[in-house]
């Protein structure tokens, strides 16, 4: 058996663009993936809190540093520029994996910078 926990997490991004005709995806800035531990390509879940809408896609990297948040080709209809998100990616592990799987969550301002680095482990919340 194989549970999904939560992996990375970048809490309340700001959408920096919508581009319908690209293929698609989430382009985020490269530094930002890396500190949340998510991969470029990985499968990820996107929440926005300004409309309610949800979608799950794969992340891209943008330019390091940019601080961008661009939605690309049919989830360009989940938002605009200036929406808040948050972007989650989950891995599949054991329940022994799990007992010492932790979690890195990123928050970020309204100008996309990060504001607090939090990593938890399932022993953090006994």
């Amino acid at each position: 058996m194989h549970l999904q926990l939560l992996k990375g997490k970048i809490h309340r991004a700001r959408l920096t663009g919508c581009d319908l005709h690209y293929e698609g995806s989430l382009a985020i800035d490269r530094e930002i993936l890396a500190r949340a531990g998510i991969l470029p390509f990985e499968k990820i879940l996107v929440v926005n809190a300004t409309n309610g809408e949800r979608l799950e896609t794969y992340a891209i990297p943008a330019p390091r540093g940019s601080r961008t948040f661009l939605l690309n080709g049919a989830a360009a209809h989940k938002g605009r520029p200036g929406d808040v998100v948050t972007i989650m990616a989950f891995a599949a592990v054991t329940p022994e994996e799990a007992a010492g799987f932790g979690h890195t969550t990123l928050v970020l301002d309204a100008e996309n910078r990060i504001v607090n680095t939090v990593v938890k482990t399932l022993q953090d919340y006994e």
